[in-house]
């Protein structure tokens, strides 16, 4: 097959494991930048102009569409699918997951557990918003932010209310969640292909630190998740309609909590933590899905 990663960095792990267990398999695989790409649009004819030639030869897309791009790199993913090129995730998946209050209300009529969240329109009433969610600490997130930008732990209400004044000010949509103390600042990555979970791993911010990003500093670990645990993240993931994803959830007095669902994650962590080919399994995936 001739498959198209489209990545804006042809040296990201991610995206070098994609093209060489794509290449093991047999398969022509090459990178390409969707912001270089020009949709052409014509009746019952959509195409992808890149450089110097048509993409019309395109089998499948493996999109990986960083935050920042999600407009222009969506709308490349989208003419691929009008042109019926199989991807791992659609468009409108991608953008289901990076609007952080759509994908939670989604979440959340689907039955999956969540730590108590509130989404207000720059509400000057501080107080009522931290007793919607259990009062502090409490984290405050940024509706935009990824990696662990954004993300804010008041831990006392004056705290919050300047967070929160802060934001408001700059015109910046956020989310108030409440804090799972008994995470002990460590959350749970589960990595889907194909509706179910190929590896996972718990990650463990360092000391002094609530976020377990690995980009800032944490250490993660190979881990054995219980039954209720993959039922979460089973059905994130089917309720997101992205059978290719990350999902990350915290451990809790009441059971796991869902934080969010990636459409892109990246696999050095996991795979490195886990051992796990989970490049393999991705293209795997592709090609089950050709045949």
């Amino acid at each position: 097959m001739n498959i198209v990663v489209l990545s804006r960095n042809p040296n990201l792990y991610s995206t070098e494991r994609l093209v060489e267990e794509g290449e093991k398999r047999g398969h022509k695989v090459e990178v390409i930048d969707p912001l270089k790409c020009d949709i052409i649009i014509e009746k019952e004819k959509p195409t992808i102009y890149y450089k110097d030639r048509y993409l019309d030869y395109v089998d499948a897309i493996i999109p990986r569409i960083g935050a920042s791009v999600t407009f222009y790199g969506c709308a490349v993913v989208r003419q691929f699918e009008m042109m019926g090129v199989f991807t791992i995730v659609t468009s409108d998946a991608i953008q289901r997951s990076r609007d952080k209050l759509r994908s939670l209300q989604r979440l959340s009529k689907a039955g999956i557990g969540m730590p108590k969240t509130v989404f207000t329109n720059y509400s000057r009433d501080v107080e009522e918003v931290i007793e919607h969610v259990g009062g502090t600490p409490v984290i405050i997130k940024l509706l935009e932010g990824t990696q662990g930008l954004g993300v804010v732990l008041a831990e006392t209400k004056n705290a919050a209310e300047s967070v929160l004044e802060a934001f408001n000010g700059l015109q910046a949509r956020v989310i108030v969640q409440e804090f799972i103390k008994e995470a002990g600042g460590a959350d749970l990555r589960a990595l889907v292909v194909d509706g179910h979970v190929v590896g996972a791993m718990k990650r463990q911010g360092k000391d002094g630190e609530f976020r377990s990003n690995l980009h800032r500093g944490g250490a993660a670990k190979i881990i054995k998740l219980d039954h209720d645990e993959l039922k979460l993240a089973m059905n994130a993931s089917r309720a997101l309609k992205l059978p290719v994803c990350g999902v990350d959830m915290l451990q809790s007095s009441r059971g796991p909590l869902l934080l969010e669902v990636n459409s892109t994650p990246g696999l050095e962590g996991i795979e490195t933590a886990t051992g796990r080919n989970i490049a393999k399994a991705i293209i795997s995936f592709i090609e089950k899905n050709k045949r």
